[in-house]
């Protein structure tokens, strides 16, 4: 029961990370298109589903621990250097996302801006990436 119920939840997981990486396109496309309404409604979800995704991995971990990739070779590097590195990001984007929701909701804009041109793209590569992980881990190896 625990390692189909860890694969259900690692499914959830890359659907998640999937999912926030559309809304944070979504986003960044309503801001670029000046529709801030648009743009704080698809943000919010975006954390919303972030925070989701948070909760679901640590029912994931807890359910069926940690899994070693079982190729070898070069796939056995890419993969380490993809997940090694989107784990190193993963680790500052709560804080980054937070912070850069607070600023945007309380109106404080030009720190929103600033802080939004590093959180964004480690915001991104990170739900990609964990999507990726996902697919070699779970369906290339």
């Amino acid at each position: 029961m625990g390692s189909q119920l860890g694969y259900t939840l690692a499914t959830l997981n890359a659907s998640l990370n999937g999912t926030s990486a559309v809304l944070l396109l979504l986003g960044r496309t309503a801001i670029a298109g000046r529709r801030v309404e648009a743009h704080r409604r698809t943000m919010i979800a975006a954390f919303l589903v972030s925070a989701a995704f948070l909760v679901s991995y640590l029912a994931r971990v807890l359910v069926s621990g940690t899994h070693n990739y079982p190729g070898h070779g070069a796939m056995k590097a890419l993969y380490l250097l993809v997940l090694f590195s989107h784990m190193l990001l993963a680790a500052t984007v709560p804080f980054l996302a937070i912070r850069s929701l607070y600023l945007g909701l309380h109106r404080r804009f030009d720190e929103h801006r600033r802080l939004v041109r590093v959180a964004f793209p480690i915001w991104m590569y990170v739900s990609v990436t964990g999507v990726v992980v996902y697919l070699m881990l779970y369906h290339l190896a």
